[in-house]
């Protein structure tokens, strides 16, 4: 179904869904470049392509591999042939892309123990904090669909910094079209769910982070 196409109330309610969920900022000289784990090379690919613009001095990576699925699982075919490892983590892999595309290797700093999102953050954190890197501004390259959440966490993780989100396109969910395919519709309204459930804890310790009272 085309947006045009959508009856007034659908409409809104696709619209709302579509501004929430899909963060996108133009980039800006920052810090670093941020890329959370996964298997799929795009968001590197982008954090690559920002870096060779000299938007950030360093990227990094972080990931070990899924919690749920214990183990780094493999590429797709269609990146295998691309990049054919072996990888054993998601960090090992993510390096691979961003070397692949012009990042020098003495540029990319190591977080390879994260198995999901929030990890991905604090343990991102915990690396720039012993490094002594003041992260004023930082990019943030996602999935488009896991904009909003990945900005959560990284906000609370880093409750002083300027995010700016560049996610990666060309997937079968973008905000102009998630709304037309099963597909799309499974991962951002999943992200809405995920969103509902997690957010409350987050969202509390970032406002007592910044000297506010929940009651």
């Amino acid at each position: 179904m085309a947006n045009d196409a959508m009856t007034p109330g659908v409409k809104r309610y696709v619209d709302a869904v579509t501004e929430f969920i899909f963060v996108e900022d133009a980039p800006q000289k920052a810090d670093i470049i941020f890329v959370p784990g996964s298997p799929d090379p795009r968001h590197a690919v982008r954090a690559a392509e920002l870096y060779c613009e000299r938007y950030a001095p360093y990227v990094l990576p972080s990931g070990r591999f899924s919690r749920t699925e214990g183990r780094f699982a493999g590429l797709k075919p269609e990146w295998a042939q691309h990049y054919p490892g072996p990888f054993q983590t998601e960090w090992d892999f993510l390096r691979t892309v961003l070397i692949k595309h012009g990042v020098p290797e003495e540029n990319i700093l190591r977080e390879d123990q994260a198995t999901y999102t929030w990890e991905n953050a604090r343990f991102s954190r915990r690396l720039t904090d012993a490094m002594g890197l003041e992260i004023r501004r930082a990019i943030l390259c996602t999935k488009p669909w896991h904009a909003r959440r990945a900005l959560m966490y990284y906000q609370a993780a880093y409750p002083d910094t300027e995010f700016l989100l560049c996610p990666a396109h060309g997937y079968r969910a973008d905000r102009d079209n998630w709304y037309a395919s099963a597909y799309g519709r499974e991962r951002v309204l999943g992200e809405v769910l995920r969103l509902g459930g997690q957010a409350e804890e987050v969202f509390t310790m970032m406002v007592q982070q910044s000297g506010g009272d929940i009651r």
